[in-house]
């Protein structure tokens, strides 16, 4: 089909004039935030995924306490739950008790918590609660409103950096206590070197952050507003961004993939302690470095939500189930899941304890604890980062081919709109091409501040017809990419297609080995693929990521728009 005729229905309006925005600077302080995970299990709507821990409302007539909790800890959570609801908690009438667990992305976990929805949350850090508390507060138009009530603790875990061994002893682990500054000097000398660290938006990558400013500050408490301003604070940060690989949905998500690829996927990569001990007994040889600049912890809170729907029986039942996970028992378990308890009278090194150095963890570490800073400085920590972050080259690559017509366009639309709305900053460049029987570069890579506008008009106007050339697509932008030349910033395709090649002009193998080759040397080039329906080539999409050491993610209707979400926290 020609160009002319699949894009005779568009209007003028349709490639709008560029119009500019100034990007939020240093001191904004922003009360939101997208927290996006990849799931144990797929990708979660906007309700949630139900658990049904051996209860169902139509057949129990007792006193339910449901409770939202973040997918990292889904196993031992759900473990705790069942352990719970098999003790068979009664309250004074005898009415019986039961914890009904919701696993939950903890930006829809935030969203949905004054909905009544549930009536506890369980996220992997204390920092949402402020945000939450936060967003509350400006829902109900009462600066003294507050959402959070009750909060108790069952399970920490520290900040680390998990590393393959041989690259920490590269870096003179164990003899030399190494940190973020040893880690940043060797992946400024070495361009090879891949580390990663998830964006503000998550809780690892936001304790990190706060880590990296407390080791560019040099201090190890008492972080200010005015140290985050220091300009030689700020650039020894963007020192340390600038020689992130790339970033990410969460530490969850980075794991699974270290788990699947193995050595290949990153040298090191932010996380809680308890997944350096859950890959290495998935058979891994990985360590956790205890930054000598000092860590922070993932606290994993549980809180009651003081609703106006919260019935003195949930109340009963939420302090029931808490003192459930504070007793001996639970304790034990929360240990043998590879986290650290709150009971202090368990010995760390205990038998059977998986914090062993055969696990990679060091249960006398860390030495320095970082303190955590007031909420006006985490807020304003997660707006700086947005400066000082490495910045991106995108394009988006999607295929308009005749299979897409009708709601997988509609749906797909949707989707990149999505992706370019999640993308804060204005710095950030972007672009959109999209491939049928031909290639179109319909908006150029340019500043999201220059561009966003021309980008939701050309998305909006987007139409199915022809066949698939899905590979030209892919060399389009992949040339653009190449002809910048840009290794200052994250460089990266992601690519969508429903369907099967059959219309390009280089073949998948020509493709590969262009891509291997030439990303050996200059501005490495990632591609992010996603196969869209049953139809879609998985295998090649699969083949065009791994030459690269990008992903492939597989797509649905239900599932498109989460997925786009996710892929804009990369960049």
């Amino acid at each position: 089909m020609a160009k002319s005729q699949k894009h005779a229905g568009r209007t003028p309006g349709q490639s709008a004039a560029i119009v500019g925005a100034l990007i939020a600077l240093l001191v904004v302080v922003v009360t939101g935030g997208c927290l996006c995970w990849a799931l144990l299990r797929g990708i979660t709507g906007a309700a949630g995924v139900l658990e049904d821990a051996g209860l169902k409302d139509s057949e129990f007539e007792g006193i339910v306490l449901r409770v939202a909790y973040s997918p990292e800890k889904e196993i031992l959570f759900t473990h705790l739950v069942d352990g719970f609801n098999q003790m068979g908690r009664e309250s004074a009438d005898g009415r019986s008790m039961r914890v009904q667990s919701v696993r939950m992305d903890p930006d829809e976990m935030l969203r949905a918590a004054s909905t009544g929805e549930f009536q506890a949350i369980s996220p992997d850090s204390s920092v949402w609660l402020h945000q939450l508390d936060q967003q509350y507060a400006e829902e109900v138009a009462d600066p003294a409103a507050f959402l959070v009530g009750q909060t108790r603790h069952y399970a920490i875990s520290p900040v680390v950096i998990a590393m393959w061994e041989d690259a920490a002893l590269e870096l003179g682990w164990p003899e030399t206590a190494i940190g973020w500054n040893s880690l940043v000097n060797h992946a400024i000398a070495d361009p090879d070197f891949r580390w990663s660290h998830p964006s503000t938006a998550s809780a690892s990558g936001l304790l990190a952050t706060l880590a990296e400013f407390y080791a560019a500050a040099g201090v190890t408490r008492g972080l200010t507003p005015e140290d985050l301003q220091q300009p030689e604070t700020i650039a020894r940060l963007q020192e340390m961004e600038a020689t992130v690989s790339y970033y990410g949905e969460g530490e969850w998500a980075i794991a699974q993939q270290v788990n699947e690829r193995g050595r290949d996927y990153v040298d090191a990569f932010v996380a809680q302690e308890q997944l350096v001990v859950w890959l290495n007994e998935q058979g891994h040889d990985l360590v956790a470095i205890y930054p000598v600049e000092g860590s922070l912890w993932e606290d994993h809170p549980l809180a009651l939500l003081e609703l106006p729907s919260l019935t003195s029986e949930q109340r009963l039942a939420f302090e029931e189930f808490a003192a459930f996970l504070e007793s001996p028992e639970a304790q034990r378990q929360v240990m043998s899941h590879g986290y650290r308890p709150v009971d202090l009278s368990l010995d760390l090194a205990m038998e059977n304890s998986p914090l062993t150095a055969e696990n990679g963890v060091d249960p006398d570490q860390p030495r320095t604890t970082l303190q955590l800073p007031g909420a006006q400085v985490i807020d304003q920590v997660r707006n700086v980062w947005w400066v000082i972050k490495r910045k991106t080259n995108v394009y988006l690559v999607v295929d308009t081919s005749g299979s897409m017509d009708g709601e997988k366009l509609r749906n797909v639309k949707e989707a990149l709109q999505v992706f370019v709305n999640q993308i804060e900053g204005a710095e950030e460049r972007v672009g959109l091409i999209e491939f049928w029987g031909d290639v179109e570069i319909l908006v150029p890579l340019d500043r999201l501040g220059d561009n966003r506008p021309e980008l939701q008009a050309a998305i909006g106007g987007l139409e199915a017809g022809g066949d698939t050339a899905l590979l030209d697509g892919v060399t389009v932008a992949y040339k653009q990419l190449r002809r910048l030349n840009d290794p200052d910033r994250i460089n990266a395709i992601v690519v969508m297609t429903d369907g099967q090649e059959n219309a390009s002009h280089i073949s998948i193998t020509d493709l590969t080995s262009k891509l291997r080759r030439e990303n050996q040397s200059g501005a490495r080039v990632v591609i992010f693929a996603i196969a869209y329906g049953e139809d879609a080539d998985y295998d090649m999409l699969q083949q065009l990521a791994d030459s690269t050491g990008g992903q492939a993610r597989a797509g649905t209707v239900e599932t498109i728009r989460g997925l786009y979400k996710i892929l804009s926290t990369y960049f």
